[in-house]
């Protein structure tokens, strides 16, 4: 009958109510109270803050200063100098599919891994020219291109230039172009030749000194 002893008194124990069983160890250790805010109070007293100081519309105002002034001059592309010596060489275009490219009604046009040149399908129409648009020099050959050339910056205000000059002037934002064209120096020219593209590093005569 042993066997029966702990489930017995394992019963006995659930059994007992909660007040038998129930004690009170005192308290142990330092206890402190709560004092720390809501962090989405804090948030809200410190917005309600700034708009009441005028700190908010300071902020606002600044940023839409520094937003008009990065787009009015961008940041110039890094790493990029002027030409001291001319530099030539050639651009494949061709590119390797990484997945199937489809047509409006699903039909394939193009397998995945299939070796692709735009330039079979569209023409450069028009030469790309880069060029530093503080340079006076650069500008000023820039501009005696061929009319239809897309100009390019990589440093300067385009549209102050575009003012100015009375013609389109873009930005390589990030310096995407003339990293994909290995472009290191400016002025520079892109231009299309079959199915590659020449790329051209364009070294002026050195700028002149004026006299002391």
């Amino acid at each position: 009958m042993s066997k029966f002893i702990l489930p017995a008194a394992l019963l006995a124990v659930l059994l007992y109510p909660a007040e038998v069983l129930a004690r009170d160890y005192g308290q142990r250790g330092t206890v402190f109270p709560v004092i720390e805010r809501d962090l989405l109070e804090q948030i809200h007293s410190r917005l309600t803050q700034m708009e009441r100081s005028g700190e908010t519309a300071r902020l606002n105002e600044d940023l839409k200063r520094r937003t008009i002034a990065r787009v009015n001059r961008p940041d110039p592309v890094a790493g990029i100098a002027r030409a001291s010596e001319a530099r030539r060489w050639h651009f494949d275009p061709t590119i390797t599919l990484a997945a199937d490219i489809r047509g409006a009604k699903g039909e394939l046009i193009h397998a995945a891994g299939t070796r692709v040149n735009p330039l079979d399908s569209v023409d450069l129409r028009a030469d790309l020219l880069f060029l530093d648009g503080d340079d006076p020099d650069q500008l000023t050959w820039a501009l005696k291109q061929d009319a239809n050339a897309k100009l390019i910056l990589v440093k300067g205000a385009p549209l102050e230039l575009m003012k100015a000059r009375q013609r389109r002037f873009y930005f390589d934002q990030g310096g995407k172009l003339t990293e994909r064209f290995g472009i290191r120096s400016v002025p520079a020219r892109v231009r299309q030749q079959g199915r590659l593209l020449e790329v051209s590093e364009i070294a002026l005569p050195p700028k002149r000194r004026t006299a002391q």
